[in-house]
C-alpha cells in the first residue's frame, strides 16, 4: 500500500517539474478512540471510510460501554489525503482499532513514515498494544491523548508514566473533532518522523 502522486494530486499552479513528496501516516488505537474522526477532520478529500453498522454479533466482542452513542465501527481502514505544501502530500490510514482487525496493520503499516496513537484515557489499557506495536518495529510515533468531553484531566507526565512512554516520544492532548488540533498533532509527528531519519 504505497502510493505514489497520481496527475490528479498535482495542483493546478504546480511546477510540474517539481514532484509531490507522498508520505504515508498510520492513525492507530483502541476501538473507538477517535481514528475514524481524526483523518475526517483533516482530510481535504471525502474521506474513504469503512464503517459498518454494529449488530447483535458484535456483543461481548466489541466493547461500547464507554462509548455508548457509537454505532459504527470500521472493519478495514480509514484513509484521507491532506496536502502540506506545493512538495509535501501526506496519506492518512486510519486502522481498525479491535484485537481482530490487527492482522492487517502489517499491511498497512507498509512505507509509513510514522504513526499517531490515539489515546482515550479513560480506556488507557486499550493503546498499549499500538504502542507496543510501533516500538516493537523501530517506527516513529507520537501519542495523541483525544479529549473527550467526560473524560477526567491528567498532568501529561503522569500520563506519560502510565503509558509507559519514553521521553524521546512525543505526546500530545488534543481533539480529534477539531482540524487545527488535528493539523497540530500531525505537524508534532512529521516533525519527530524527520528528526529520526536523521539520527
Amino acid at each position: 500500500m504505497d502510493y505514489a502522486p497520481a496527475e490528479h494530486d498535482r495542483r493546478p499552479d504546480q511546477d510540474p517539474q517539481r514532484q509531490l513528496l507522498p508520505l504515508k501516516v498510520l492513525v492507530a488505537g483502541g476501538f473507538g478512540v477517535g481514528k475514524t474522526t481524526f483523518v475526517g477532520s483533516l482530510s481535504e478529500i471525502p474521506p474513504l471510510g469503512t464503517e459498518q453498522e454494529m449488530t447483535s454479533l458484535s456483543v461481548g466482542i466489541d466493547d461500547a460501554a464507554a462509548v455508548p452513542g457509537k454505532t459504527t465501527t470500521t472493519v478495514a481502514m480509514d484513509f484521507g489525503r491532506i496536502t502540506v505544501d506545493d512538495q509535501l502530500i501526506l496519506y492518512l490510514f486510519g486502522a481498525p482499532g479491535q484485537n481482530r482487525f490487527w492482522f492487517m496493520w502489517d499491511e498497512l503499516a507498509k512505507g509509513a513514515v510514522g504513526a499517531i496513537v490515539l489515546v482515550d484515557v479513560r480506556r488507557v489499557d486499550d493503546s498499549f498494544a499500538a504502542i507496543d506495536y510501533f516500538e516493537d518495529r523501530g517506527l516513529p510515533f507520537t501519542v495523541a491523548i483525544n479529549r473527550f468531553p467526560d473524560a477526567p484531566d491528567f498532568p501529561v507526565d503522569a500520563l506519560r508514566e502510565a503509558l509507559t512512554i519514553p521521553p524521546s516520544c512525543p505526546l500530545v492532548q488534543m481533539d480529534a473533532r477539531n482540524p487545527r488540533s488535528s493539523l497540530e498533532t500531525l505537524v508534532t509527528l512529521v516533525e519527530h518522523a524527520l528528526a529520526c531519519s536523521v539520527r
